[in-house]
Parts: structure tokens; sequence; C-alpha cells
């Protein structure tokens, strides 16, 4: 059973996310009201997921972050964000949150998002030595959203095991990822336009469902190439849908971007990589990202690892 903390000081937003949660029986919600309570809780029972408000007296939502980036870098953290805490929300996710929901889109967003996010963060490690001969791998994808998040799942296991990032950044990267191919699949293959889902979450599913069942978009496929190094990881994900234009994309640090609920992936995938690259068509986005050591100069490999 999953363990998730919630960390919130309005009430009513604390009892909001944690029935929401509580609704999937294998998840156990317990709660803190700032982030020096929950971190008092962490330090108990350190859980799987925790999913924190902003804005909080006595240790805020930022704080908290880099305080669990630090101290407990395998738990992933979720913000909860409000109209106003953009600037806040980006540092807190360049300092190690792993997403954010806009509390306006608790409802519809809340669940899936931790669902993911744990889906990710608990997989084991396994075959480390043969991956470390692994430089280049590619998948072609059907659409179909279990295949992509199988294979983000896959890609987080792969450069973690490689020795290229620690487990905090893995998991970022895999978020980035995953963004990346849930826009080639609803706007690249599908061609669902994210002003459906402003106006209706479940009318740009329903038509989403439908178009993967019809021609021309049943046919279409995702595919994806990981290239890996000591320095680096690349991936590139192509669909083949019609496109877009690159320059048209929005700043995602402008104010009352993070209360859209289409949008996060930009801003996710700049946040989690180094290097984002379209082509001219803007059906293939390329996500790079350096490994610490060319980062920072901090990181070590391990002495054991086999890396190609």
């Amino acid at each position: 059973m999953a363990r998730i903390l919630v960390v919130d000081d309005s009430l009513v937003d604390l009892r909001l996310a944690s029935r929401l949660l509580e609704k999937n029986p294998d998840w156990e919600v317990c709660t803190a009201r700032n982030g020096r309570e929950g971190l008092a809780q962490v330090e108990l029972e350190i859980p799987d997921l925790i999913v924190t408000d902003l804005k909080m007296p006595e240790m805020n939502g930022l704080e908290l972050v880099e305080v669990i980036r630090n101290e407990y870098p395998l738990v992933p953290v979720v913000l909860m964000t409000a109209a106003g805490s953009e600037s806040i929300a980006v540092t807190a996710l360049e300092k190690g949150a792993a997403s954010y929901v806009p509390k306006n889109e608790l409802a519809s967003e809340l669940v899936d998002t931790a669902a993911r996010i744990l889906s990710t963060s608990t997989r084991r490690r396994k075959q480390r030595r043969l991956l470390n001969y692994l430089t280049s791998v590619s998948y072609v994808l059907e659409n179909d959203l279990d295949l992509i998040s199988a294979l983000v799942g896959e890609i987080r296991e792969t450069v973690q095991q490689r020795w290229i990032f620690d487990e905090n950044e893995s998991l970022r990267l895999a978020s980035a990822v995953d963004e990346a191919l849930t826009n080639a699949y609803f706007h690249g293959n599908l061609e669902v336009s994210s002003d459906l889902r402003e106006e209706d979450p479940n009318a740009y599913h329903d038509l989403a469902n439908v178009r993967r069942k019809t021609a021309p978009f049943n046919s279409r496929l995702i595919h994806v190439t990981v290239k890996l190094n000591r320095e680096e990881a690349v991936i590139t994900i192509r669909d083949e849908g019609a496109g877009f234009n690159p320059d048209g994309l929005p700043d995602p640090t402008q104010p009352g971007y993070l209360e859209r609920p289409s949008g996060r992936g930009v801003l996710l995938m700049r946040a989690f990589t180094d290097e984002i690259l379209y082509n001219d068509t803007g059906n293939e986005v390329t996500l790079r990202k350096r490994a610490s050591q060319h980062r920072d100069g901090n990181y070590v490999l391990d002495e054991n690892a086999e890396l190609g």
C-alpha cells in the first residue's frame, strides 16, 4: 500500500485533496497543516509521495521541497498551485518537485497525477549490468496510453540504472518524457486541441478515444529514440500528425499559466531538461538532459558501473 502525505494550511483544500486520494483503496493518506509539521511526519515514517501546498506558515512548500530533495531524494513531491504562485512553483520544480496540479483542477487532475508519479517512482532496479552497455534504442508505439506509461517507466529505470542520474533526476526526466509522449498522443497523432480540454475535460478524452479507433488517426504511430552515454540522455519523440509552429508556444512563466489545465507539459519539459529542440514542422521534439557531473561537477559515478 502506498502512503501519501498531504500538506496544506487550508483545511478545505486539505480535506478535498485527502478525500480524492482516499478513493483509491491501495493508498493510505495522512495530513499535515504546514511544511514543518509535514517534515516531522516524514521523519517518523517516510511516505511514498508528498502532495503539498506552496504558501504556508512556518515552512512553505518551496522550503519543504528543498529539504525533501536533500534529505529524502527518493520521495517525489507534487505541488498544489494557486493563482499568484507561479514564480514560486517554477522555482520549486527547478529545485526538485516532480509535478504540479492547479488547485482549481484537483478533482480532475490530482488522482491521475499521483498515480503516474507513484507508478514510475516505485519500479525496482533490474538488469543493471546489461543496461550498462546500452547506448541507443528505438521504439515505435501505437496510440495507447498504457504503452506510453510502460515506456516512461522503462526510460526512467534505464537512465537510473546506468548511473547517469540519481533517482530524483531520473524521475524528473521521466516526467518530461511522459509529457512529450502525451502531447504526441493527444495533440500530434489524434489532433485533439488543448482548447477543448479547457472547455470540457471529459469531451477532450472522449474525442481522443473515438479518434484512436478512427481513420486516419488510428494508423498513426509514435516514434521514440533514446540515446545514452556518460555525459547525457537524449530522447527524440516524433508523431505522425500535422505538427504545429513551435515559435507560437506561450511562455509558461507568465501569470495565470499554472492555473490552466493545458500547457503543463511545456513547463515540465523546460524545468526538467537542459535543452528542448523541435523540428521545423513541430511533430518531433528532442529532450536533452546532461548528467549531473557535467552540470555542477559534484556527481560521482559508481566505480563498478560499466558505462558504454
